[in-house]
């Protein structure tokens, strides 16, 4: 892979380092690792945030807790991070809707088209609900850590694409357990070219996707853009992601571990997301800087809002139900 672009998150690290912070244990104290898969590459924004909350727990800890990230795919896909953290064989997983879905079925009801494209707006619906969320997971097994972001949902393509049937001509990727995009293809009537993650960038290369919705970080972050040319100016949502660990690891921490890793889970994710939602912007001007073309969608929004509102039709009782997705665009457009 190509070298990725630095980015630098001096706000995030600082935002880390707040003062007010849990008393180390005893030195005494066992040793223990917490061990979390990520598709994040190594270097990337998630990543720097990532390092610097586990050099943070350290520090408050004497070193008696830790989290080993493995980066960039290691361990798989999202798929294979919820297999092996059911396993015992990761204790957790910093996963996209898609991955989070797999645990908490309703989740994906953050990722329908036509529910929110603006930051605040999503602000106001984990405000909301995240408490409702928070439960589902424990009913489940696992402790939500904290929730992250990993910027605005934008398509990018070989050739230009201005109202959603433009689709039907191209090979669209879609990941292997999205059901929400997924969807939206089989509304659009386009045949979707089903994929890893890890897949994605060698079938760019020999052409079998030409066509792919991700954030402009991801895009750069995983250098999916090096092979595109196009991408919407206009974004159809946001990407949400989580940290979350299996309950039974967390409920075996020392009530000394469990504030630490809980007050820093907050403030790490408060500031990952600072810094995601700056860079997605960066990366959105760099990709533009490089030769891709941002394609005005506007024209036809009517028809994009259409196919979005039938994705949510089409899932309202099959993934989430109607409640819920009354719920998030309320919570959303509550201002």
């Amino acid at each position: 892979m190509k070298p990725r672009l630095a980015f630098t998150v001096t706000l995030a690290v600082a935002a880390l380092c707040l003062p007010g912070s849990a008393q180390p244990p005893a030195d005494s104290q066992a040793m223990t690792e917490l061990r979390i898969a990520t598709l994040a590459p190594s270097g990337s924004s998630w990543m720097r945030v990532f390092n610097a909350w586990n050099l943070t727990i350290q520090k408050q800890t004497n070193k008696t807790l830790s989290l080993r990230f493995y980066a960039g795919g290691s361990q798989g896909d999202e798929r294979d991070f919820v297999r092996k953290m059911r396993a015992g064989q990761m204790d957790g997983a910093a996963l996209t809707t898609t991955g989070l879905g797999q645990v908490v079925r309703q989740v994906l009801v953050l990722s329908v088209p036509g529910v929110f494209t603006e930051y605040d707006e999503l602000d106001r619906v984990r405000d909301a609900l995240s408490e409702r969320f928070t439960g589902m997971f424990d009913e489940e097994g696992y402790t939500l850590l904290g929730w992250g972001d990993v910027g605005k949902t934008r398509l990018f393509s070989m050739e230009r694409i201005e109202r959603p049937s433009d689709i039907k001509k191209f090979r669209p990727w879609a990941w292997k357990d999205d059901l929400i995009f997924t969807e939206f293809l089989k509304v659009v009537g386009a045949n979707p070219v089903r994929l890893g993650v890890p897949e994605v960038y060698p079938a760019l290369q020999t052409k079998m996707v030409d066509t792919l919705p991700a954030s402009a970080l991801a895009a750069v972050a995983l250098q999916w853009y090096t092979r595109l040319k196009y991408v919407s100016a206009q974004n159809s949502g946001i990407i949400v992601g989580a940290t979350i660990i299996r309950k039974d690891k967390f409920e075996a921490l020392s009530d000394e571990h469990k504030k630490v890793l809980i007050d820093t889970a907050r403030r790490a994710h408060i500031a990952l997301n600072r810094s995601i939602r700056r860079d997605d912007d960066r990366s959105y001007q760099t990709v533009l800087k490089r030769g891709i073309t941002a394609v005005d969608t506007s024209e036809h929004q009517a028809e994009w809002d259409d196919a979005g509102a039938q994705v949510r039709e089409r899932l309202t009782g099959r993934i989430y139900p109607e409640s819920l997705l009354d719920a998030v665009i309320a919570a959303a457009g509550d201002e």
